[in-house]
């Protein structure tokens, strides 16, 4: 049974024309080798995503047991745990993917969202899932490998009324561990405006008014919620929301976490568990020195700080038990090399290498460099059809639904010549309605 197994993931695996009628040969030697549903699962779990889904084609049975969701939770794991099926989706005007085992070259993805004006915003990625947004009211859930999509129900943001105020939003997505359900958070803080249209910071005498609600995958609903701890207010940094992260939360161990600034130089981690659906406070390490910014990200699955020391130096430290302070545990520090000049910028770890010497660095949302932990020095990536420059998300390939109602994106896909001019002219506009910048 072993060797017979063997010979047919070979075969399979050996499959990779795209034109099904020339694979059918190959493909009938397992059919006709009638093994039980286990072995075929066993076969079929270690290929690629994009094989898989060519696959459901092949026989009613495999379709069945490609779309089972034992075999999506098999096939996931597997990617995990064995690195494989790993990606890196790179965003500027549009949205790029590129293998992160090659980094080599760069391939433009087709966005569920199709916008006239404005840019489709990736907000997070969770199992092989993308949460992307073009505004407040319009977002949704794409699984870029079935090339399926959810658009989010329209959710109106209520406003507070009697008093002029700027809006600004917070997003957050990932997995609901209790209930198994994919959650998207919107936060909308309204800050008050004086007379000139300048921002009034947010103290004892200023106005502040926060609305969160939730979206549930399963239920394809959102629900408002009602008590907000006091801390929330202070997640609003405007410097950091435009020129950073643009409020998109960082998920991990079950909640999306946020940088809250409480004073100069004093930080918090403002989390929001799905599973019970609250905020709280996630403890920071305890031995660092002062005078840093501060940037949460993700780190093989944990949670991870970013300590920039005025641009001169990083310090990366990762909670390797979640919610417990005394598990923080410093990492590695980046330095200035010949690659990567000061001042240092922006800087987010995003995965090790396989042999673990070496760490990809998205830096500046511009570029993604190859930093060797031991020897201190970086290298820059270079990837064939890239933008010039761009920001970057893990992502990892998988067969993970999108619930009933998603619409199958190869059937309604647009062609996006047209689109393009208008979608180049974008950036200045925006910084300068939206923020009131002079560019």
């Amino acid at each position: 049974m072993e060797k017979g197994k063997k010979e047919a993931l070979s075969v399979l695996s050996t499959a990779a024309n795209p034109n099904l009628c020339q694979m059918m040969p190959n493909l009938k030697l397992v059919l006709n080798a009638n093994f039980p549903s286990d072995v075929i699962s066993d076969i079929l779990y270690q290929l690629p995503v994009k094989t898989l889904v060519r696959f459901r084609c092949v026989s009613k049975r495999w379709c069945s047991q490609i779309d089972g969701p034992d075999f999506i939770k098999l096939q996931l794991k597997h990617s995990l745990a064995t690195q494989t099926n790993l990606n890196v989706i790179l965003k500027k005007w549009y949205l790029y993917m590129v293998e992160f085992e090659s980094l080599q070259t760069a391939i433009e993805l087709s966005a569920p969202l199709k916008v006239i004006w404005g840019i489709t915003e990736v907000f997070g990625s969770c199992n092989g899932l993308v949460a992307v947004c073009n505004s407040e009211n319009e977002m949704a859930l794409w699984n870029p490998s079935t090339k399926k999509s959810q658009r989010l129900p329209f959710e109106p943001v209520e406003h507070p009324g009697g008093v002029e105020l700027r809006r600004f939003a917070f997003y957050g997505f990932g997995r609901d561990p209790i209930s198994e359900d994919y959650k998207v958070v919107r936060m909308v803080q309204f800050v008050a405006q004086d007379d000139e249209g300048d921002l009034v910071g947010d103290d004892e005498d200023g106005f502040f008014y926060a609305e969160v609600k939730v979206y549930s995958l399963k239920s394809n609903s959102w629900r408002k919620i009602n008590d907000l701890p006091y801390y929330v207010r202070f997640l609003f940094q405007l410097n950091y929301l435009l020129f950073y992260r643009r409020g998109y939360g960082v998920y991990a161990c079950g909640a999306v976490h946020w940088v809250a600034s409480v004073g100069f130089g004093l930080y918090m981690i403002v989390a929001f568990d799905l599973g019970v659906e609250k905020f709280q406070n996630v403890p920071l390490p305890g031995e660092v020195d002062n005078g840093f910014e501060m940037d949460v990200g993700i780190l093989e699955g944990r949670l991870c700080v970013i300590l920039n020391y005025r641009h001169v130096y990083v310090d990366i430290w990762v909670m390797k038990e979640y919610g417990v302070k005394e598990s923080w545990t410093k990492l590695f520090k980046v330095s200035a090399d010949s690659s990567l000049k000061r001042p240092l910028g922006h800087i987010v770890p995003l995965a090790y290498s396989k042999s673990g010497d070496k760490v990809l660095l998205a830096v500046e949302k511009r570029k993604l460099f190859w930093y060797n932990i031991r020897k201190r020095r970086a290298e820059k990536v270079r990837i064939e059809g890239a933008p010039k420059s761009f920001g970057a998300d893990f992502y990892v390939e998988s067969l993970v639904p999108v619930g009933r109602d998603g619409m199958d994106q190869r059937r309604r896909q647009q062609p996006q010549g047209e689109m393009k001019k208008s979608y180049r002219k974008r950036t200045d506009d925006f910084l300068s309605k939206g923020f009131k910048l002079t560019l």
